[in-house]
C-alpha cells in the first residue's frame, strides 16, 4: 500500500490502468485532452501488479482500475471521473493540483 501511495503523490496527477482496460484508455485520453500528462502506471505491466491493485481496492476502488488521484488524493475511478468532467470540477481539480496551467 505504501508504494500505491508513494506513486499517487508524486505528481500532479497518476491514473493506475490495466493495458487492456477500455475504459482506462478513455480516461488517459480524457486528461490528454485537456492538457494534463498524467502519470500512468499500468498494473499489468508492473512486477508488483498484483500487489498494488489489492492495495488499490483497499484504498476503496472497485473496479480496482482506472484509480485516479489528483494531487495525491484518490477522486475515483472512470464513472466517478466522468461525473467531475461533466459538471465541470475534474479542470478545476486539475488547475488546483497544477498538473494543468490556465
Amino acid at each position: 500500500m505504501d508504494r500505491v501511495k508513494d506513486l499517487a503523490s508524486a505528481k500532479a496527477a497518476v491514473i493506475f490502468t490495466k493495458s487492456s482496460c477500455c475504459m482506462c484508455h478513455s480516461i488517459k485520453s480524457l486528461f490528454y485532452e485537456l492538457g494534463a500528462s498524467p502519470a500512468i502506471h499500468e498494473l499489468d505491466r508492473e512486477v508488483s501488479g498484483r500487489e498494488m491493485e489489492w492495495a488499490l481496492r483497499g484504498l476503496g476502488c472497485n473496479p480496482s482500475v482506472p484509480a485516479v488521484f489528483i494531487g495525491g488524493r484518490f477522486i475515483g475511478s472512470a464513472k466517478d471521473v466522468i461525473s467531475y468532467h461533466v459538471d465541470g470540477s475534474l479542470k478545476q481539480m486539475l488547475i488546483d493540483a497544477r498538473a494543468i496551467w490556465f
